[in-house]
């Protein structure tokens, strides 16, 4: 009978020992997956860090041209406003002296170019 016990317990060391080397490699096989899973978390992170720095630059650069753009549109307006008061200046007959300027070289005198004691009359009336 000691025989019998003796198989039994080496065959019960035997099993101890595989259950242990199983769970040790479980174990290791577990925290290998951890170590890539925890790897490829980072590599994510950076990826998505890079990109929302890319796009938040990206996103500067549009509010730049936007900002350029607007600036642009209120210029032109600006120039419309201006036209838009000189062409009523020029309704209600304010701006004569500034037409008169285009007739006249600067430096000239006024009546220069016309014959004494005639009038020009400009139908303003």
């Amino acid at each position: 009978m000691s025989t019998v016990l003796i198989i039994v317990i080496v065959v019960v060391v035997i099993v101890v020992i595989a259950g242990l080397l199983a769970g040790f490699s479980r174990r290791r096989r577990e925290r290998r997956a951890e170590r890539v899973l925890t790897q490829r978390r980072e590599q994510a992170v950076t990826e998505h860090r890079e990109a929302a720095q890319e796009r938040s630059g990206q996103a500067e650069e549009a509010e730049h041209r936007a900002r350029v753009a607007t600036a642009v549109a209120e210029r032109e307006r600006a120039e419309a406003r201006l036209h838009e008061e000189r062409a009523r200046a020029h309704e209600l007959g304010l701006g004569d002296q500034e037409l008169m300027r285009e007739d006249y070289p600067a430096g000239e005198p006024q009546g220069a170019g016309e014959p004494q004691g005639e009038r020009v009359d400009n139908g303003d009336r």
